[in-house]
């Protein structure tokens, strides 16, 4: 039996070969943008020589658009601001949808699919008009709250398949022992589901902070301007891009990324595996 158990485990301890042709030349990609990024040009693979004015945008500010520091900062807020806000909205729709007997249950659950299913584009103009009328136009809020309208069904979805999985036993305790159902919710429920609740404001996290669409034409601005925007701004005119400065920014843009993934991977694998906490 010891045998024929290694002989089918053989095949998936080997299985991750099969992704090298596939990853080989995206790595090979990104390793190219790092060395053009401090190069001073590229010819193929072969760097012509190494400068640090690729880089200088970090200490000489555009003196006709916005600093490095403020771009940075607009771009985290927006990502952190969506993220809490798409996973606190969330967090109390996909229970209600979950756990309640709301009216209509079958209908909200098959309109999740279609909104999120829907593209985001055809509203563009339907959210600037609106936005336009609530004050909200080239504002970092407005941007965020269209995006959050966006993408809330998908972590509306996403939770609610975490709820589904805790035991009602755990909430009819807390019920019988005298706490509210608010209480209940918060003191017992979310604590067990806590693996999606972070595997959601990861996902929203990385969305927001790579956006490029919904700030560039809901938040022109150059006051409320993101990286994904003024990294398009480089590229917007080829015949006088700097692609030296372009490489840099684009590898300062990943660092976030980058780190998110290799702290907080494990929370995304929660999304495909649909784990909660026991």
């Amino acid at each position: 039996m010891l045998g024929s158990l290694s002989e089918t485990q053989r095949p998936a301890r080997w299985a991750w070969l099969l992704l090298v042709p596939v990853t080989a030349p995206v790595l090979l990609l990104y390793a190219w943008l790092l060395v053009a990024s401090w190069s001073d040009g590229m010819e193929g693979f072969r760097p012509l020589g190494w400068t640090w004015e690729n880089w200088s945008f970090l200490w000489q500010p555009d003196p006709f658009g916005p600093s490095m520091v403020q771009l940075t900062i607009n771009t985290l807020l927006f990502a952190l601001l969506v993220a809490l806000g798409e996973v606190l909205l969330a967090s109390t729709a996909a229970y209600a949808l979950s756990r309640l007997a709301v009216p209509g249950r079958r209908l909200w659950l098959a309109m999740l699919i279609v909104l999120h299913a829907f593209p985001g584009i055809t509203l563009l103009v339907a959210l600037f008009l609106l936005l336009r009328q609530l004050g909200l136009y080239d504002t970092l809020a407005g941007v965020v709250l269209a995006k959050i309208a966006l993408e809330l069904p998908f972590h509306v979805w996403v939770l609610k398949g975490f709820y589904d999985q805790v035991s009602w036993d755990h909430e009819m305790a807390a019920l019988l022992d005298g706490a509210s159902r608010l209480a209940a919710w918060w003191r017992v429920v979310l604590p067990i589901i806590r693996p999606g609740l972070m595997a959601s404001a990861v996902f929203a996290f990385l969305s927001g902070w790579s956006e490029f669409l919904l700030p560039y034409v809901l938040a022109p601005g150059a006051g409320v301007q993101t990286l994904p925007v003024y990294l398009g701004a480089l590229l917007s005119q080829a015949d006088v891009a700097r692609y030296g400065t372009v490489t840099a920014v684009a590898v300062f843009y990943m660092i976030p990324v980058m780190l998110v993934y290799l702290f907080l991977q494990r929370y995304l694998m929660v999304l495909y595996t649909g784990g909660v906490k026991r």
